[in-house]
């Protein structure tokens, strides 16, 4: 069975894009890097290998498309005839002809130029040959850019094409425009044909599949004809001819005996016998539609004696095929695609005079004698009068009997919902798993109130007893709880312990403030040394006593512990006071190094500019310093959680990829095959 799908041919790019393509390819794949240094030969070489590989691009695609597009000549008749009604059968073999002498010419030029390049003399020529080379190919493909542009449309026409298969089982419908072939289709297969009140609603063919006798059958829906000369169809007509003409199908002639559809039966009679040569050798039923709107009988004599000379027309495709279970009810039947009457005893008799017809020729053919000769039926034949029962053995029962016992499976509740009435009419019993001293009991039912009492309040009998123990117990607990409740509150314990107490609970606290300060970054962690010296014991006295014994003076060290620990006010500095300059003179004075004295002189400059971050610059945009406050102190905070988590922020120093791989690979010398 040839299966023809036209949806995976390859796109047939335009002639600019086309050579896009190819340059591009070839400047990716060959190498790109010459000097004139090299060797002659080495440059005929490289040159020669450019215009070879461009050569092989162009030569590849062009076959490429060649081959992909069908040939008319070796497809099947009907899809032939079908792409010359599409397209014109002259104008396509005239493109792909084209196509074919545009390969050859490029063959044959880089052929001449790959001789010339084997006598260049220098790096010019070479580069000269070779630009003549690759610019005369891409002329000829620029001189071919219509013939590529009307395959690409052909190709995509082709694509939206219906996937018929010329051989298998096939219906076909067809009939004037609008007499319910749409609707027909629509009902037996899952097709879905737009069906509309006016003419030529279906502008091309259709595809749907039904099953009859578990076998699929391919119903094509036709657009409408009209009776006209031959010469007169459009496109939209002659592909139902097309299809009438070719494939091997039951053939469902449609009859609009209500006129609804805008014609009368004698103009759909013309129709039929004009085109009746079309349906030789094919089984034929004429259905006549919209019974719902016009029955059969209550049309006119003349109109029932055009019918009926169109049935006997179709009574001798009965008669070619030999097969007389059809009879007359099996060519003329009604229906109703409105109200579906009939629809289905259609689709069944146009199915099995097909059927029966695919198996009348397989029988004629000579394959089905070269088969029968291979089998052999044999029919078994009495010899006596002896009747002879089937033995079965004893252990063959026996194993049966035990099989069936061990299907004995018990029920579940899915069972027994589906014996009772199924879902929302069958309710589970949880009580039939209750464990009674008597099994009868289980359904009793249970009385919430007897004798003005409520009967949950009796089913304990030692509830009271039961009650008064935990009253006792509560108590009990009650009066311990004061003595269990213990605090170390301190007004127990000897002054050492009281001492170690406080030790112990400074230490803790140490800990985890310790711990804390670790978790915390540089920039959030808190500096309050003195919390934790409570007792004052590490003190500017303590030190400098410390340092007085070592023999040192303690009073530098005391004065900047103090100017760091303890917050002052900010002292006018002596360049700000003086602006006589005499300090810097005395400084210049001091250091008679010309270095030392332009280093004092930068700092004092330096000291001097420094501001308070409070302090409002022109150009920063606040209004005060209120606002700069508090516009540092909410930006702070904003930082904070960053910091914590120590996440990358936008101050951070970034250094980028400086020479990414993917902007700096992909060009290769002479004599390296791979590109990256």
């Amino acid at each position: 069975m040839v299966q023809y799908n036209f949806k995976k041919i390859t796109v047939v790019p335009n002639g600019k894009d086309f050579i896009d393509i190819i340059l591009s390819r070839t400047q990716r794949q060959t190498p790109t890097v010459v000097h004139k240094g090299y060797a002659i030969a080495r440059l005929r070489q490289f040159y020669m290998r450019k215009v070879k590989y461009t050569q092989t691009n162009f030569h590849e695609k062009l076959s490429t498309i060649i081959d992909e597009f069908p040939r008319l000549d070796d497809i099947h008749p009907f899809y032939g005839d079908l792409l010359h009604v599409l397209y014109n059968k002259d104008h396509y073999k005239l493109a792909l002809g084209q196509i074919n002498t545009a390969r050859n010419l490029i063959s044959k030029i880089a052929k001449d130029y790959v001789k010339l390049l084997k006598y260049g003399d220098s790096l010019y020529r070479c580069k000269c040959l070779k630009v003549a080379a690759l610019g005369r190919m891409c002329t000829v493909i620029k001189r071919i850019g219509p013939s590529l542009a009307y395959l690409e449309q052909i190709r995509q026409h082709m694509a939206r094409l219906p996937s018929i298969d010329p051989n298998t089982r096939t219906i076909l419908i067809c009939g004037y425009p609008n007499v319910g072939k749409s609707s027909f289709i629509n009902k037996i297969t899952r097709a879905d044909v737009d069906v509309q009140p006016y003419a030529f609603t279906t502008k091309s063919l259709f595809v749907g599949h039904t099953d009859y006798k578990y076998l699929r059958y391919q119903v094509i829906d036709t657009p409408g004809i009209l009776d006209r000369p031959f010469e007169d169809r459009n496109i939209i007509e002659m592909c139902s001819i097309t299809a009438l003409a070719h494939l091997r199908a039951a053939v469902l002639f449609f009859l609009d005996i209500s006129g609804s559809c805008g014609y009368t039966i004698a103009q759909q009679a013309a129709l039929f016998h004009s085109i009746k040569s079309l349906f030789m050798n094919k089984p034929l039923i004429i259905v006549c539609n919209k019974t719902d709107l016009q029955p059969l009988d209550g049309i006119s004599e003349e109109d029932k004696k055009l019918v009926q000379e169109m049935k006997a027309e179709a009574m001798k495709t009965v008669m070619g095929e030999g097969d007389d279970s059809a009879g007359e009810g099996g060519v003329l039947l009604t229906m109703s695609t409105l109200t579906e009457e009939g629809v289905i005893s259609v689709k069944n008799a146009a199915c099995e005079r097909l059927l029966n017809q695919r198996v009348e020729l397989k029988m004629k053919s000579k394959r089905i004698n070269d088969c029968l000769n291979r089998f052999h039926v044999a029919m078994p034949k009495p010899r006596d009068q002896k009747e002879r029962p089937p033995c079965i053995p004893e252990a063959v029962l026996e194993a049966r009997a035990k099989e069936a016992a061990e299907k004995h499976v018990k029920k579940t509740e899915k069972d027994l919902e589906d014996e009772n009435g199924g879902a929302g009419v069958y309710s589970a019993s949880l009580k039939k798993n209750y464990i009674l001293a008597n099994d009868e009991w289980k359904e009793d039912i249970i009385p919430e109130i007897l004798d003005g009492h409520n009967v949950s309040d009796f089913i304990d009998p030692d509830i009271l007893f039961r009650l008064e123990e935990l009253e006792r117990e509560e108590g009990h607990r009650q009066v311990e709880e004061p003595e269990d409740d213990f605090e170390m509150d301190g007004a127990e314990l000897t002054p050492e312990e009281k001492e170690a107490l406080a030790e112990i609970r400074r230490k803790k606290s140490v800990l985890i403030q310790q711990h804390r300060i670790k978790k915390s970054t540089a920039e959030s962690r808190p500096t309050v040394p003195r919390k934790f010296d409570k007792d004052r014991k590490y003190t500017t006295g303590r030190m400098g006593r410390q340092l007085s014994v070592l023999g040192l003076d303690p009073s530098m060290a005391i004065n900047r512990a103090r100017s760091k620990s303890r917050g002052r006010k900010r002292e006018r500095s002596p360049d700000r006071g003086d602006t006589d300059g005499s300090s810097a003179m005395d400084v210049d004075e001091e250091t008679p190094n010309k270095k030392l004295r332009m280093r004092s002189r930068s700092l004092s400059r330096s000291r001097s500019m420094s501001r308070p971050p409070s302090e409002v610059v022109p150009g920063d945009g606040f209004k005060d310093s209120v606002q700069k406050v508090k516009a540092l102190k909410i930006a702070k905070k904003s930082v904070k959680k960053r910091n914590k988590n120590a996440r990358r922020g936008e101050a951070d120093r970034v250094i980028p990829t400086l020479k990414p791989k993917h902007l700096y690979s992909g060009k290769r010398s002479t004599g390296k095959t791979d590109r990256r």
